[in-house]
């Protein structure tokens, strides 16, 4: 399980803008296995409901988070990704917290990156525990999607907590000032993508639920960046939305990829 301490500086990659700076710091101090018992949020409406008599409120909130008592776990297929289009690669435990999303966080937001290097070195580093950062999802410019963290989980990719819970990480392989990294096979297979978390969690497919890494609050990084082409892009999942490719799949119930592999994928 990861570290309950979350990285301030976002996942792989992302033009900062200056030598300093980074998002806010985990200001609870909480252990890593804080994250396993049951909630304080729990025991307040578990009080709240003793107080004005409804037990059936109490229960029910507890019984959404039976799986935080210590020596409980939520069940998990190795191997199962969210969207059938990806490949399972496991990002390091120290770069993601375990989550039970979206009834403990609703997921709100989905937040586009870019990796400032290659497809392979995002995987190594989400793959590293040092690196302390990653996202759900990083997409290739030959359109390849590779799934790192469920997006049941919190992964470390916005630099900012609250967005961290409430969002969904998708990276792209390139950098920000070579607009030719952006690819027309990019840009399709990360909009059929995005087109499904929204469906899946029903987020509005429009620039206040669909955003960059800079406009995140507190953090200092700028991707994706002025080349990558919104318009075209939200055009593209819009499109995705309204020819029914984006039909989601449960989050959760999916079947593992077919090739998936703990290893990362070769070429970039």
């Amino acid at each position: 399980m990861g570290a309950e301490q979350e990285s301030t500086s976002g996942s792989a990659g992302g033009s900062a803008k200056g030598p300093t700076g980074g998002g806010p710091t985990d200001p609870s101090g909480r252990s890593k296995d804080a994250d396993r018992r049951i909630g304080r949020r729990a025991l307040i409406v578990g009080g709240t409901a003793a107080a004005v008599g409804s037990a059936v409120l109490a229960r029910d909130e507890l019984a959404r988070l039976w799986w935080r008592i210590p020596g409980m776990e939520r069940p998990r297929d190795d191997g199962a990704v969210d969207y059938a289009g990806a490949t399972w690669v496991a990002a390091s435990d120290a770069n993601w917290r375990r989550a039970d999303r979206p009834d403990d966080y609703r997921i709100e937001m989905v937040i586009v990156h870019v990796t400032q290097g290659s497809f392979d070195s995002a995987v190594r580093a989400f793959q590293d525990p040092g690196h302390k950062a990653s996202s759900h999802y990083i997409v290739g410019q030959d359109g390849r999607v590779t799934q790192m963290i469920r997006e049941l989980d919190v992964a470390y990719h916005a630099g900012n907590r609250d967005y961290n819970e409430r969002s969904v990480g998708i990276e792209h392989a390139g950098f920000v000032d070579r607009p030719q990294d952006f690819t027309d096979a990019m840009y399709a297979a990360s909009a059929k993508l995005t087109a499904q978390i929204c469906a899946r969690y029903d987020i509005p497919v429009d620039r206040k639920h669909v955003i960059g890494h800079v406009e995140v609050p507190g953090t200092d990084h700028t991707d994706p960046g002025p080349h990558w082409d919104w318009d075209r892009y939200m055009k593209l999942v819009r499109r995705a939305v309204t020819s029914g490719a984006a039909k989601p799949t449960p989050s959760g119930s999916s079947e593992p990829s077919p090739g998936a592999s703990s290893k990362p994928p070769a070429g970039a």
